[in-house]
C-alpha cells in the first residue's frame, strides 16, 4: 500500500522543552521528582519519564494532586498551571519546574496584562483540559471560557472592555468561527488568536494531504486535543475517512478497505518511532478489497 508521510509531523518546540526539562530535573536532583499531570498528552511519553524515575501524579484537580507530593521537585507540565497551583506548591515548600509550553506562557501574559486593563476576557477552550484551567485561573471572574456556540450565545458580559483568545491546540478553522460568532455579540471585541504555529501548521497539512489520500491515519492519544483536532479537520475541510491510533494494534484492517493510499500524521506530543512502526506496517499490507 502507497503511504504518504504528511510534513510537519510530530514533536513540536513545547514537547522537546518539556522533555528536556523534565531529564535533566531528574538528573541533576537527589530527591523526588514528579510530574504534575502528564507532561504532554501522551502516556507513552510519560510512561518512559516514569522509568527514568520521573513520577506522576496523575489528578484531575491539580490543586488537590500538590497534597500527594509530600517533598521534592514537582515539574508543572507543558499546559501551564493556574497561579493558585503554584502558591499551593510554595506553602507546601516544594521545588518547583516550570516546563510550560511557550506559546502557552504568551497567553497567559496576555490575559493577565487585559484583566488587569479591565477586561472581559472570553476564552475559547476545551472544558476538562489543563490548558484552559491554567489560563482561567490567571484572573477568575473575568475569565470568560467558551466551548460551544451556544456558551458565547449565553454569555452575560456587560463591561465596555471586552477581548477573545484561545487554546493553544484547538482546530484553527473551528476557532474562526467561534470568535466571528463572539463579534457578532461583542462587535468592538478585540481579537487575540493564539493558535500556536505547530498546531495550524499540522492541520494544513493533514488537510491538503486529504486530497491526495483515500484515508488519514494520524497516530496520536486520546488525551491529546492537536491530535483529535487533526482528525477533525481531515474530516470535515479534507473531506475523507481519518482515525486516531494511540499504537500499532488500534488500526482496524477495514478502515482500509479498498484504499490504495494512506496518509499518516501524528500529533504534537507523539514520539517518532510510535509513527515510524505505523507508516512501515501500512507500507507492507496489500491493498484490501
Amino acid at each position: 500500500m502507497e503511504v504518504l508521510k504528511i510534513t510537519p509531523r510530530g514533536y513540536c518546540h513545547g514537547v522537546v522543552d518539556a522533555i528536556r526539562i523534565a531529564r535533566r530535573v531528574r538528573e541533576e536532583s537527589d530527591g523526588p521528582v514528579q510530574m504534575l499531570g502528564y507532561l504532554v498528552h501522551n502516556h507513552h511519553v510519560t510512561d518512559e519519564l516514569q522509568e527514568q524515575g520521573v513520577g506522576l501524579i496523575d489528578s484531575a484537580d491539580r490543586l488537590a494532586g500538590l497534597e500527594q507530593a509530600k517533598d521534592g521537585t514537582v515539574i508543572f507540565t507543558a499546559h501551564g498551571v493556574s497561579p493558585a497551583v503554584k502558591e499551593k506548591a510554595q506553602e507546601l515548600n516544594l521545588r518547583t519546574v516550570d516546563a510550560t509550553c511557550s506559546d502557552v506562557v504568551r497567553t497567559h501574559d496576555l490575559v493577565k496584562r487585559l484583566a488587569s486593563e479591565g477586561y472581559e476576557v472570553i476564552y475559547i477552550g476545551r472544558r476538562g483540559h489543563p490548558e484552559p484551567e491554567g489560563v482561567v485561573g490567571e484572573a477568575p471572574g473575568r475569565v470568560h471560557l467558551v466551548q460551544e456556540f451556544e456558551d458565547v450565545d449565553t454569555l452575560e458580559i456587560t463591561g465596555e472592555k471586552v477581548a477573545v483568545t484561545c487554546q493553544t491546540t484547538l482546530s484553527m478553522w473551528d476557532t474562526d468561527a467561534m470568535i466571528e460568532r463572539v463579534k457578532r455579540r461583542y462587535p468592538d471585541v478585540e481579537v487575540y488568536n493564539e493558535i500556536c504555529r505547530a498546531t495550524q501548521e499540522r492541520q494544513e497539512a493533514a488537510v491538503e494531504a486529504a486530497q491526495h489520500v483515500d484515508v488519514v491515519i494520524v497516530v496520536g492519544s486520546q488525551r491529546s486535543s492537536n491530535s483529535k483536532r487533526l482528525v477533525e479537520v481531515v474530516k470535515n475541510l479534507g473531506g475523507k475517512p481519518a482515525y486516531l491510533v494511540d499504537r500499532l494494534e488500534d488500526i482496524n484492517l477495514d478502515w482500509l478497505r479498498g484504499a490504495t493510499k494512506v496518509g499518516v500524521t501524528s500529533g504534537a506530543s507523539t514520539p517518532t518511532q510510535l509513527t515510524r512502526q505505523v507508516v512501515e506496517y501500512l507500507q507492507e499490507l496489500e491493498v484490501l478489497a
